[in-house]
């Protein structure tokens, strides 16, 4: 059973929610990400998508857009995000870390060397935004023969068929877009959402997160009333953009604490009302 699959049992019998915090690796500053990773596992995050730098990630808003520019101006690549979560591994066995980015970074470093190397440094999951799954077949069956969970998307589009696709290369978890558009944006249809998640749990059987347009305790908890997870982004990246910054990152760990745990509670006394 991988740490995902584990992580997602364990919620399921205390009867809680997921928290699933998004970051990008290198922002604000490369020298504090596994700090930041920390701050997420130590105030309530049960899974972390950390996110790969990439020169075009189309999926996301210009919030998540800078904070890729940023990382990349300091020389962040895929090679030095394996790093990150290697040392975040030294002090943290328990908490799932899935990487969120774009196919290209994994080719350039071949893909069987990536899912070697993921491995090696303690990767629970990944998810490549650019891979569909009717052409993913050769990436999935690398990373899970590596012990680790290939994680999709689906989107309010998103037809039978295609969840279908989906479920066949699928484990850990899916990742539900909330809404059409980019990550960041601001309307959140909650009656949309929760006739779509039945719909994906009938062919797809694995849990739910359901990501973009969540951006405080409320929608949070909200979300987490139909579904088995809430993912945070671009509310966490412009969090820690508009923090002022120190020399050791103290003020950005402080306010990512504050904010998670903020979010924890309101998942949690959601759970108990439920």
């Amino acid at each position: 059973m991988s740490r995902i699959q584990a992580t997602f049992q364990a919620l399921q019998a205390q009867g809680k929610k997921g928290l699933i915090p998004f970051i990008t690796a290198g922002d604000p500053e490369p020298g504090w990400t596994v700090k930041l990773m920390h701050a997420l596992a130590d105030n309530g995050a049960d899974v972390i998508e950390l996110g790969v730098p990439f020169s075009d990630p189309m999926a996301d808003g210009p919030v998540i857009q800078r904070a890729s520019e940023r990382a990349l101006a300091r020389g962040v690549s895929l090679a030095e995000v394996l790093g990150y979560v290697a040392v975040f591994r030294q002090t943290n066995d328990r908490t799932p870390v899935v990487l969120m980015g774009y196919a290209n970074p994994i080719e350039a470093m071949g893909l069987d060397t990536f899912a070697e190397r993921a491995a090696r440094a303690g990767v629970d999951g990944v998810l490549v935004v650019d891979y569909p799954p009717e052409e993913a077949e050769a990436y999935a069956g690398a990373v899970r023969a590596h012990g680790i969970d290939p994680i999709f998307l689906l989107a309010p589009t998103s037809t039978e068929a295609r969840m279908a696709a989906v479920a066949r290369q699928a484990s850990g978890y899916l990742y539900y877009v909330s809404l059409k558009g980019v990550t960041g944006a601001a309307s959140l249809d909650l009656d949309s959402v929760a006739a779509k998640i039945p719909e994906i749990k009938a062919v797809a059987p694995l849990p739910v997160g359901v990501g973009f347009g969540i951006r405080d305790a409320a929608t949070a908890r909200a979300i987490a009333s139909v579904a088995d997870a809430v993912v945070i982004g671009s509310a966490i990246v412009q969090r820690l953009e508009n923090t002022p910054r120190d020399l050791e990152g103290q003020n950005a760990v402080k306010s990512l604490a504050e904010f998670i745990g903020g979010i924890r509670q309101a998942l949690d006394e959601g759970a108990k009302s439920a």
